[in-house]
């Protein structure tokens, strides 16, 4: 088991070190900081968690304290790469402070022995009773972590809507091996946290079953969140121009911003001249920001008028006028003998999925019965 131990420290390290080798963004520094905080913790667990947890009830404690870091390192890690506006500042330290108020009770206890004896967790019975505030910091940890899951979790709601309002396909900005990481683990942690209540209310289980199973699902946390961290690239550019920029804003951010009737007439035309001559949507990755920028309008007219003219989002927008492109191939018998796989390739689309997906949505057909159709006819 130690050895399982070792493989995590040594991965979380070499990935945090890797990582230092990236143009690093926000995201990136704090996934640097979480490895090798992950990384000392599994290490030190895998060395000395079998004498740690009996003769050394105060360490021990402390060491426990660790696990208050996960959930805050989590969710700056998600909201670094969903929010666009997302600044690291001295506000985002006060998700650590339970971990430090809880050192602190600990240093200050370990001057009473009379009241530190009651602070240790294998439940050896003693003159003291375990304290109401080691108690409270013990729970403080347990929904930590549940909490901190499910907050990551709404950002990925946010997420969805950004992505359909600044993005024409969503491979690679889904962000989906992130949000499955946080469903799963998030989903062990709460029950192994359970497991862990159980064994201090009711001692059920035992002690060293509890922290090896939060250990070994770190471990596996740290390989996947290193192997996929270390790919992850920035989803929202900053592009110098402000007036270029994503929208992440909900509409009604920016239905105040003033367009009189012949700014949005003018800004429709030139969208559908655009459209219909230079066919941006034949670059399978252009956003929001990019055809602005082709266009000469800010972000925020830009998507203010495909949702309020055009009635739909940025993501349908664009696909839209791809369905309409491979409609228009296949009923053209110069591309008869390409597949329909080739021709969805060269009207922007950049995989297979995605292309049946959006197709089915958009006609009520497979490509394939609809070019059976087409044949017919």
């Amino acid at each position: 088991m130690q050895y399982i131990f070792f493989i995590a420290s040594f991965n979380a390290l070499f990935f945090s070190f890797l990582t230092l080798q990236k143009k690093k963004a926000i995201h990136d520094r704090i996934l640097i900081c979480w490895l090798i905080y992950l990384g000392f913790y599994t290490g030190i667990y895998g060395l000395f968690s079998d004498q740690l947890f009996t003769g050394f009830h105060l360490l021990s404690v402390s060491f426990i304290s660790l696990l208050l870091l996960h959930g805050p390192f989590l969710f700056l890690y998600v909201s670094a790469l969903i929010d666009h506006n997302t600044r690291f500042s001295r506000a985002k330290l006060l998700h650590f402070v339970p971990f430090v108020l809880f050192n602190l009770f600990i240093i200050v206890a370990s001057f009473y022995p009379e009241f530190s004896e009651g602070i240790r967790l294998d439940h050896v019975k003693g003159e003291h009773q375990a304290p109401w505030l080691f108690n409270f910091f013990l729970l403080l940890t347990v929904i930590s972590g549940p909490f901190y899951f499910v907050l990551s979790i709404s950002f990925f709601k946010k997420l969805d809507i950004d992505i359909f309002n600044n993005f024409s396909s969503c491979e690679h900005v889904d962000l989906d091996w992130l949000r499955k990481l946080v469903y799963i683990f998030g989903t062990i942690w709460t029950v192994l946290m359970i497991f862990t209540i159980l064994h201090h209310v009711f001692h059920l289980f035992s002690w060293i079953f509890c922290t090896h199973g939060l250990t070994l699902s770190l471990s596996a946390f740290i390989i996947l969140i290193g192997y996929y961290g270390l790919k992850q690239q920035e989803i929202f550019i900053h592009y110098p121009d402000r007036n270029i920029e994503y929208v992440t804003e909900p509409k009604s951010k920016y239905a105040g911003i003033s367009l009189s009737d012949a700014d949005i007439e003018a800004y429709v035309n030139k969208i559908k001249q655009c459209m219909a001559t230079e066919k941006p949507y034949l670059d399978a990755d252009i956003s929001l920001p990019e055809l602005a920028n082709k266009l000469q309008i800010p972000s925020h007219h830009l998507s203010r008028v495909i949702n309020e003219q055009f009635g739909t989002n940025f993501f349908d927008f664009i696909n839209q006028y791809r369905i309409e492109e491979v409609k228009a191939r296949i009923r053209d018998p110069e591309f008869e003998k390409l597949s329909l796989l080739g021709i969805a390739f060269d009207s922007g689309f950049n995989t297979k999925s995605a292309f049946n997906r959006v197709f089915k949505k958009m006609t009520g057909f497979t490509p394939s019965e609809y070019r059976k159709q087409v044949l017919v006819i």
